[in-house]
């Protein structure tokens, strides 16, 4: 009998497949590519989130999924976990790194200066509506040569904070073997995590919810109010080491976010730090604060990295809420059945008889 019904809701499956794909725009390589084109932003997210950077595959998540952020990165994360790992990036450096953006808020001149880089955020908030009428918009004009050049690779500014005795020297230790770093996505996480796991779940977190609890602690219910240290966005190299001659070669170049903010601590400045594949300034931000309050003591959820990386995981989350839709057929006649029994209870009670609870059959449609 079993089997039968789940016959029939094979074919009932197919059939609202067909129709959501009727009821939206039709599903091809041109809409992919479109996507890929025009919605960098968004790609990096899903890319980020998915922990593979791949911008056309975040594109065609995209498309497929019909725009379902929370459906991208778990297609993105399903594909990720057929593929092998064939080796071990070296770290990467701010001097690897060739900067586009970078900016404080903690000083007005910084080393290497103010690189203000792309970015939307001193335009006007005003929907564009020439271009529903069918306008195109006006052609940006030639950008004027810089007489100073910006420069490839720019100092942290955390650096000279140290230099200055205002944060705590880092403790002298040998680079790490990438190979030996803790793996999140390898390992159970454990609690209290190792910063590893932290900065590697903040990393692929859900940006909606780092926001979320990262507004929480600027809004007061944190121990802190930081600043932002400097926010940077970069290319940085994939550097590979060949496996015969041991040289070291770039593989390529993927888009990056990382920022540090400070806060004061006793008589010097403590410091948290959040980056991510793809360019996504909201989301560093607002981790990198979390970064910070998790080493607070525990009297707010936001301190806690327990609650904080649990409930920020976009696909275990998104994955609970949306099982809430499969059939729950037994447990909730359970539950009515609690509630016959305990009425009947109560009605007995009242007529000083024993009432026989209905059975789900005999109780009224």
């Amino acid at each position: 009998m079993a089997y039968v019904a789940v016959r029939g809701g094979e074919q009932a499956i197919r059939q609202a497949e067909k129709l959501y794909r009727a009821l939206n725009h039709p599903f091809g390589a041109g809409l992919v590519h479109a996507i890929e084109r025009c919605l960098p932003y968004l790609i990096d997210r899903v890319m980020g989130e998915g922990s593979v950077y791949a911008p056309d595959l975040a594109a065609l998540a995209i498309a497929q999924s019909g725009g379902d952020l929370y459906e991208a990165v778990l297609l993105l994360r399903a594909y990720r976990s057929t593929l092998p790992r064939l080796s071990y990036a070296e770290p990467v450096t701010n001097e690897t790194m060739f900067t586009v953006r970078r900016i404080s808020a903690a000083f007005k001149d910084i080393p290497g200066g103010q690189i203000l880089g792309p970015t939307l955020d001193y335009s006007h908030r005003i929907l564009d509506l020439d271009i529903l009428a069918g306008n195109d918009p006006p052609k940006d004009a030639e950008p004027e040569k810089a007489e100073d050049p910006a420069l490839p690779a720019y100092p942290r500014v955390s650096d000279w904070q140290r230099l200055n005795g205002l944060l705590a020297p880092l403790p002298e230790s040998e680079p790490p073997d990438p190979a030996d770093l803790p793996d999140v996505t390898r390992e159970p996480i454990t609690f209290p995590a190792p910063r590893a796991h932290r900065l590697q779940s903040l990393a692929r977190a859900d940006t909606g919810g780092v926001l979320a609890l990262g507004y929480a602690g600027m809004r007061g219910y944190g121990l802190t109010h930081p600043t932002v240290n400097e926010v940077r966005l970069a290319y940085a190299d994939v550097r590979l080491r060949h496996p015969v001659t041991g040289v070291i070669f770039s593989a390529g170049r993927v888009r990056v976010s990382q920022t540090e903010v400070v806060g004061t601590k006793a008589d010097e400045l403590e410091l948290g730090f959040a980056a991510t594949m793809g360019w996504n300034e909201v989301k560093t931000i607002s981790a990198a604060m979390l970064d910070m309050e998790m080493d607070r003591e525990d009297v707010h959820p936001a301190h806690t990295d327990e609650f904080v990386l649990y409930h920020t995981e976009a696909v275990e989350a998104s994955g609970f809420c949306i099982h809430y839709k499969l059939p729950h057929y037994v447990t909730f006649n359970s539950s009515l059945d609690s509630i016959r029994r305990v009425r009947a209870h109560e009605q007995a009670s009242d007529n000083g008889k024993d009432v026989k609870a209905p059975s789900m059959e005999e109780a009224p449609a």
